[in-house]
């Protein structure tokens, strides 16, 4: 997995998830996200589905400080989770978990790439909004506390070389 040269002087590695990050991960999960928090059995669930799952997690100083997880069942990728932790924010690893999601998104010949951000967190979309994901639709009160989940879409318009096509 490629990072920027900032992030890797910066000491920042990213990896597949495995199921030992799974209580790292989902302590930060607890942390970052208590109300809607997923239990620790969808990490493990979500792991054991390879075919259609990629999770991946960011390293700094030996701790996981990022992680997100895509579901691609063509032609749709839909972005499952993606979180950074705070102290972290603004470095650039969001941008590099979101890249290696669609990149994934790319190799399992997704046609788009959905996701669902909460409409009170602008960092969040206009991280998405910078990568080219366009709002297309309001699910009113999806989350737990009643927020509106705004659904956010990527297309993906590159076209795939296909066997006999020169690069």
């Amino acid at each position: 997995m490629k990072l920027s040269p900032r992030l890797e002087s910066a000491g920042i590695s990213l990896r597949d998830m495995t199921e030992a990050d799974i209580p790292a991960v989902e302590a930060l999960e607890r942390r970052l996200f208590p109300v809607d928090a997923w239990p620790v059995q969808m990490f493990f669930d979500e792991l054991s589905q390879p075919e259609t799952r990629r999770y991946v997690v960011a390293e700094a100083a030996g701790r996981i400080v990022a992680y997100a997880g895509l579901m691609c069942i063509e032609p749709i990728a839909d972005v499952q989770t993606i979180a950074v932790v705070p102290e972290y924010e603004g470095k650039g690893i969001g941008s590099a978990v979101l890249t290696e999601l669609i990149e994934e998104a790319r190799r399992r010949r997704a046609a788009d790439v959905l996701l669902e951000v909460r409409a009170d967190n602008p960092r969040a979309q206009q991280l998405y909004l910078r990568f080219g994901f366009e709002q297309i639709h309001v699910r009113p009160r999806y989350y737990r506390d009643g927020t509106d989940a705004l659904i956010m879409r990527l297309p993906l318009t590159e076209p795939h070389l296909t066997e006999g096509t020169e690069a």
